[in-house]
């Protein structure tokens, strides 16, 4: 019996670590394939049958790409926009999961919730209303149209709330006695304790930055205005594409956030895994 259960769970395991092997290779290979044909020509991108590794590796797109296109300032706008859109969230969103999590006022439960229902809608259906919003303020064509739309999120909101309600209220009424206010306790005693998810939301709100496409072609039809995502989209061509181009010039755009979630995946994973857990 303990040799029929042990045969049981070697094939389990086997079984896991295939699923897993399946659903990193479905992960990786795209990435793997853009950097390969980054450094093709036009012909070897295009040739049936298709060649995985390129003849001759050269860096030719991307000298053509930095050349044609003002990528330094696609990089500034998309850095600039993302430091203060994450800054922006932390402040907000945490002051807002602190008030749901800790204090009692009227009708938090039916805010809270109506504030989770936002998430269900579509986000596109609020692209008019705040294009029109950017429009009477006179800040289209602007990075503070970026920045503004983006300083709020219901879903950091949850998930600094989550992670708030794992804290032991005791903290709060020993603060409170040793003299310290709401915002004391906020910013001094609870804030420093969740800086894991503060991180999650950070590198969160970062990527949603940086992969955000249709907001900054809406609100801005200058070039020097453009973030990377939106700069990307103009190496898409009418009739033809130059495929070589487009993944050299995708390569160049990951590449950062690729960097920055190595330094920070252990911070971003346990934000994540405690999640949720009230103790």
């Amino acid at each position: 019996m303990g040799k029929m259960n042990r045969t049981k769970y070697k094939r389990g395991h086997i079984f896991t670590h295939a699923v897993l092997i399946l659903a990193v290779l479905i992960s990786v290979v795209p990435f793997i394939w853009m950097i390969l044909t980054a450094f093709k020509n036009y012909e070897e991108s295009i040739r049936i049958p298709m060649t995985i590794f390129p003849a001759r590796w050269n860096f030719d797109n991307f000298q053509v790409i930095l050349s044609k296109f003002p990528f330094g300032r696609f990089y500034i706008n998309t850095f600039t926009v993302m430091i203060f859109v994450i800054l922006g969230e932390l402040l907000i969103s945490s002051m807002a999961a602190y008030a749901f999590a800790r204090l009692d006022f009227p009708l938090k439960n039916g805010i809270f919730i109506f504030c989770l229902s936002l998430m269900m809608v579509p986000s596109q259906i609020f692209i008019i209303p705040q294009y029109d919003l950017m429009v009477k303020l006179k800040l289209t064509n602007t990075l503070v149209a970026l920045i503004l739309p983006r300083l709020f999120s219901v879903f950091s909101t949850f998930l600094l709330r989550q992670f708030f309600l794992t804290l032991p209220r005791d903290l709060d009424d020993a603060a409170k006695i040793d003299g310290c206010g709401f915002f004391g306790i906020y910013f001094r005693i609870l804030l420093p304790l969740i800086r894991p998810a503060l991180i999650s939301v950070a590198i969160l709100s970062g990527l949603t930055i940086w992969k955000d496409l249709l907001w900054p072609l809406i609100v801005n039809s200058s070039m020097e205005r453009y973030t990377l995502s939106a700069g990307l989209a103009l190496l898409i061509g009418e009739h033809t594409t130059n495929f070589p181009q487009v993944m050299a010039g995708s390569l160049m755009a990951v590449t950062p956030m690729i960097v920055a979630f190595f330094f920070l995946q252990k911070q971003f994973v346990e934000g994540i895994a405690n999640t949720g857990i009230k103790g």
